[in-house]
């Protein structure tokens, strides 16, 4: 199939399920290009059947805000036309499935066969999706797509009640390349982490609001008073300098390394112990799911779609919302345990090779991308 995939190119697990579909589609003989304003950071390795193009927006003095939804809807259209795309799919709502729907109106003599998959991923239907100024277009968005999936029964229960929404949804969950994530401990540096033998607890996030990052900090801070241990902190956002803050606060900044953004991630978790994941909200909880195949229990918050990645008691531990105490009562726990905590990582590691493979992910994208090429209509007319 030739198929276009749009996505964001920042830190987010949207722009990471994108780019390694679009790798793991390349590989199976797919013609996939990939649209977006910038190189995705996962999108990394030379496949020849896959190709990555660039939305340019200009710079028009007419233009007070550089018109991304229509740059995008261009670019799609100059690739379907040239190289013939039977798919576009879109990963998040606000503006991709908009783009698409623009793209198929404008080219729909010359490729009568483009069809639109709209995948939710979470704060597209949630956040942006439900704000007022957005609802109306969300709705569009996804009604005119052919097919859409969400990445949890969760968001696929939400997006229902958000906008009464009564067409079929395929829950596809993420997927993580186990060999990729793997419990390598001969390829980190634990001991420059901690030489003197400390746990080591890990976070890893685009440090959002959402992300609950005090909370991480909190956590290890009360950890940190029981047993020697650090905390290892990957990513970048707008809560980073109130972490540092906290840290210094609490009294806990020598333990606390900032690493900022990591593509190499899977060269870090092996390092940890164990994983803490403290959102607020979690359609699915990628970040968690690639700590699982290092071999790492999880300790997260019983939110949105994180119970259908953990189970408690045996992979990790659900703790709610603001809830600290459990949370450091829990990694105390497993961090005083060795042999609870191994058991419990090698539970994590099974699961995610299992039940999550990149081979059983694609399979189920390969069968909408075949559904949607053999049936008329979209969801709505």
């Amino acid at each position: 199939m030739k198929i276009g995939i749009a996505c964001y190119p920042t830190y987010g697990g949207s722009g990471v399920v994108a780019s390694e579909l679009a790798i793991d589609l390349a590989k199976r003989g797919h013609e996939v290009h990939v649209f977006s304003y910038a190189m995705p950071f996962r999108l990394r390795g030379f496949y020849e059947n896959m190709y990555f193009h660039e939305i340019d927006v200009g710079n028009y003095p007419l233009f007070k805000y550089p018109p991304i939804t229509l740059a995008a809807a261009c670019k799609m259209i100059e690739i379907a036309e040239a190289r013939g795309l039977e798919v576009l799919h879109v990963h998040y709502a606000i503006p991709w499935a908009v783009c698409a729907h623009l793209a198929r109106e404008v080219v729909q003599e010359s490729c009568k066969r483009l069809k639109i998959v709209t995948t939710l991923h979470g704060t597209d239907i949630t956040l942006v999706g439900a704000e007022p100024q957005f609802f109306k277009m969300t709705k569009f968005g996804i009604e005119r797509s052919d097919a859409v999936t969400a990445v949890s029964s969760y968001l696929a229960l939400e997006t229902r009640k958000t906008f009464h929404f009564e067409c079929p949804i395929d829950v596809i969950h993420n997927s993580v390349d186990s060999a990729r994530f793997a419990p390598r401990q001969a390829k980190c540096c634990r001991k420059h982490f901690a030489p003197n033998g400390e746990k080591i607890m890990l976070h890893v996030s685009n440090f959002r609001p959402v992300k609950n990052i005090p909370d991480v900090v909190k956590t290890f801070a009360f950890v940190r008073k029981k047993m020697p241990a650090r905390l290892l902190m990957a990513g970048d956002g707008p809560e980073l300098p109130h972490a540092r803050q906290l840290a210094q606060e609490l009294g806990v900044e020598k333990d606390v390394l900032f690493l900022g953004n990591q593509e190499s991630v899977e060269e870090i978790l092996p390092c940890g112990d164990l994983f803490m994941l403290p959102s607020a909200y979690e359609s699915f909880g990628l970040a968690a799911l690639e700590a699982m195949s290092c071999g790492l229990p999880v300790l997260a918050t019983e939110i949105g779609g994180l119970g259908e990645v953990i189970t408690p008691g045996v992979d990790g531990w659900l703790c709610h919302v603001g809830d600290t105490e459990c949370m450091a009562e829990r990694a105390i726990d497993l961090l005083q345990n060795d042999a609870k905590r191994q058991k419990m990582g090698q539970a994590a590691r099974q699961k995610a090779v299992e039940k999550f493979s990149p081979e059983r992910i694609v399979n189920q994208y390969e069968a909408v991308y075949q559904r949607v090429l053999s049936s008329a209509e979209a969801c709505a007319k």
